[in-house]
């Protein structure tokens, strides 16, 4: 018997030996596929995508306030986490209560808590429900001092110094920076006073200075930045319009072709219009935290799951077609349709034109606008009547320059006539 046949038995010892023992990485691996949560369709509170987030890291990070787990205990935020706790401390003062009397409202609450984050959160029990009741309260607690329905301290900073109060709103608004609202509302009807009938949702717009009427609270809605951005469009359609062609032409190359701009009387995101000729668009006050207020609402908007809700993402997306430069955000300045609060309309033209970056834009609402825009500039009656009017009646002088040459014409036209006309008799 050959060598290679006594060797075959051994080499299928060891095949069958291999079979029987499961390999060291498929161990590892089973591992990891059993710890994987469950996906949750309750995710509404997301780290915003490497893409958007690159274009400007700072307007999606907290200046101050770190609310949530995303940003948990960064030193950055230290003094905002001493503010945190005195006024829990404040409250439960007030109200001669213990902590103890808000776990068990807690602990039912925990896990759908945790199911509204897209990420899993690595914290235990005890930290992730001290997280719950002190960024729960301090909100609670803020937005009572804000619109005084509790007494403030004369040394409180947060009530007294313009520029925290300014960055604290901010940071309530940041999409990676929320808690869930019915955390927040279970709290706010805990620590009510006796005799309170108020609802959480009315001190909310009373703090961001949201002028509705309606400020009920949606069973849908998820957390602090959804139901700013429900307020600011509860005015526009439901509906995109899938026909999506942007205004081709800059603030600049429109006043050119003939339209014109005007500010609309309303504040809304729907007051933009255009007929005959005149375009409308709502004032918009661009200040040091406009950019991020916007980014986080658009980013909103480009995480959820459904695709229905685009305001924001339609709103920067047309502004960005009105602006390529300084001089475009000077046309609208001019119009009082931008308030530039920043100075300089170079920063102003450069936030819209990279707000769009990396932005998925699935239709528009201004569709139709867009259309009609385009098509006014494409007559080219519209331009030249619009080019005659911008060389020779920008002003009363050039007016009248142009009149008395006329009529200087008409004369010598008259007089060549009857120069004519005497030379045939």
């Amino acid at each position: 018997m050959s060598n290679h046949q006594l060797d075959q038995p051994i080499q299928h010892a060891a095949i069958y030996d291999r079979s029987t023992v499961q390999d060291h990485v498929s161990i590892h691996i089973e591992s990891m596929l059993r710890s994987m949560p469950a996906t949750s369709p309750e995710h509404s509170i997301f780290r915003v995508r490497h893409q958007l987030r690159k274009v400007n890291e700072k307007a999606y990070d907290p200046e101050i306030l770190a609310i949530g787990p995303y940003h948990y205990r960064n030193d950055k935020f230290k003094f905002m986490e001493e503010q945190k706790l005195r006024y829990l401390q404040q409250l439960l003062g007030r109200r001669k209560e213990r902590v103890d009397r808000y776990m068990p409202t807690l602990r039912e609450m925990e896990q759908r808590a945790r199911n509204c984050y897209a990420e899993t959160i690595d914290l235990s029990q005890e930290k992730f429900l001290a997280m719950m009741l002190i960024d729960g309260c301090f909100i609670v607690e803020l937005f009572r001092k804000y619109n005084m329905k509790i007494p403030t301290d004369e040394d409180d900073p947060l009530m007294h110094e313009l520029g925290i109060q300014n960055s604290i709103m901010r940071d309530l608004l940041l999409l990676e920076n929320q808690l869930p609202l019915f955390v927040l509302s279970n709290l706010y009807d805990l620590t009510k006073d006796p005799g309170d009938q108020s609802e959480f949702g009315l001190h909310a717009s009373e703090y961001f200075q949201v002028p509705m009427q309606n400020w009920t609270i949606g069973e849908e809605t998820k957390h602090l930045l959804h139901l700013y951005h429900t307020w600011c469009t509860s005015g526009l359609p439901k509906t995109l319009q899938s026909d999506c062609k942007p205004v081709k032409f800059s603030a600049t190359e429109l006043r050119e072709s003939g339209v014109r701009f005007r500010a609309a009387e309303g504040g809304e995101l729907s007051d933009i219009k255009f007929e005959n000729g005149t375009l409308e668009i709502p004032v918009l006050e661009v200040e040091d935290h406009t950019e991020s207020k916007f980014r986080n609402l658009v980013a909103y908007e480009q995480h959820r799951r459904k695709r229905d809700i685009n305001h924001f993402t339609d709103y920067v997306h047309f502004m960005d077609s009105l602006i390529n430069s300084s001089m475009d955000v000077e046309v609208l300045r001019h119009k009082g349709i931008i308030k530039n609060y920043l100075g300089d309309d170079k920063v102003v033209a450069q936030i819209f034109n990279n707000m769009g970056d990396y932005v998925i834009v699935y239709g528009s609402y201004y569709s139709e606008i867009f259309k009609n825009v385009n098509a006014h500039c494409d007559k080219r009656r519209n331009v030249w009547m619009a080019k005659l009017k911008r060389e020779y009646f920008h002003s009363p002088w050039a007016f009248l320059s142009v009149l008395a040459a006329i009529v200087l014409l008409l004369l010598t036209a008259v007089q060549t006539v009857f120069t004519v006309l005497s030379y045939t008799k």
